[in-house]
């Protein structure tokens, strides 16, 4: 039997993971602006929204990371899923999707 290589960082490498984490990120954005908080401690609101958007953004980072470190930089081979310039365009549509929502978590903190 062969063995099978699991690749540990495989959710921030799927395009459908990356969208759903921005969808995530900006359904948490939306909620927030729409129907304000939904507890009655803005800390904790806040506290979510920054790690929830530090976490989304942790993927495309690591995503060119990986890009310009390993196996040979740019220039290297991608997956097909990796390829092409969409792949490029979700991953900063994700990134600022986890602004997005940092940026309305430490505003929880301000009011």
């Amino acid at each position: 039997m062969g063995s099978i290589v699991v690749d540990q960082y495989w959710r921030g490498r799927s395009s459908f993971s990356l969208c759903v984490f921005m969808v995530l990120a900006l359904f948490y954005g939306g909620i927030m602006l729409a129907f304000g908080p939904l507890t009655p401690e803005m800390r904790i609101e806040g506290a979510i929204g920054v790690i929830l958007g530090l976490y989304v953004c942790s993927h495309p980072a690591s995503n060119v990371l990986d890009l310009l470190f390993s196996d040979g930089g740019v220039s290297r081979q991608r997956p097909d899923d990796q390829g092409g310039i969409l792949w490029y365009v979700l991953n900063f549509l994700v990134l600022l999707a986890g602004w997005f929502a940092v940026l309305v978590g430490v505003t929880c903190f301000t009011t």
